[in-house]
């Protein structure tokens, strides 16, 4: 009766939840990392730009031997609701980073750090939009190209980024950029000429 009980209370608080929710236009936050050489912390920040699209910065370090930085696009689909959604995406990364070499012959592992890196990040995650923050948990490999032995490394990832502007309110500016993008466009070359003259004198 209790586990009946409970499950029907979070049941209730998730649907709540999900009909308070606002999707985001801009979202920062922090995000956890862990992969098999370290831990990081760091701040995502994420900015939508379509209606199923959007670009998101990630600078992340142990504050040891490891600091990146990643910007990546990202294509969301919802799920559920357009509040809950999985996403991919993909974008240049950059960094100072430890880097592990084997050597064969004294069977040692030659440890660097340092090494300035550049490569490319690969992203997939779900994330959810309640009460204001927008939750996610991803996967992030990295494929290097220059400064560090292993050529793949793979992060998990836990976010927390708070709504600044949502989307309703992003929309609504764009759609009055537009107008007076509109507005300006409709007004004759010689009403120009003259207001222009007007605020001359």
């Amino acid at each position: 009766m209790n586990t009946r009980l409970t499950l029907l209370i979070l049941l209730t608080f998730f649907s709540v939840s999900l009909a308070q929710a606002q999707r985001y236009g801009t979202a920062l936050g922090l995000r956890f990392g862990n992969s098999n050489q370290y831990r990081t912390v760091g701040l995502t920040a994420q900015q939508r730009i379509t209606k199923r699209l959007s670009i998101e910065g990630i600078a992340q370090s142990d504050f040891k031997l490891n600091t990146t930085l990643s910007v990546l696009l990202e294509k969301h689909h919802p799920i559920i609701s357009k509040r809950f959604n999985y996403y991919y995406g993909i974008g240049p990364s950059f960094g100072m980073e430890e880097s592990f070499v084997k050597d064969p012959e004294s069977k040692q592992i030659l440890h660097t750090y340092g090494n300035a890196t550049a490569g490319l990040d690969l992203i997939g995650g779900l994330e959810l939009t309640v009460l204001n923050t927008v939750i996610s948990v991803d996967y992030k490999p990295n494929i290097n190209l220059v400064g560090r032995e292993e050529f793949y490394r793979g992060q998990v990832g836990i976010s927390a980024r708070m709504v600044l502007v949502k989307s309703k309110e992003q929309k609504k500016k764009q759609r009055q950029k537009q107008r007076a993008k509109n507005k300006s466009q409709k007004v004759p070359l010689n009403e120009k000429i003259k207001g222009f003259f007007n605020k001359k004198n």
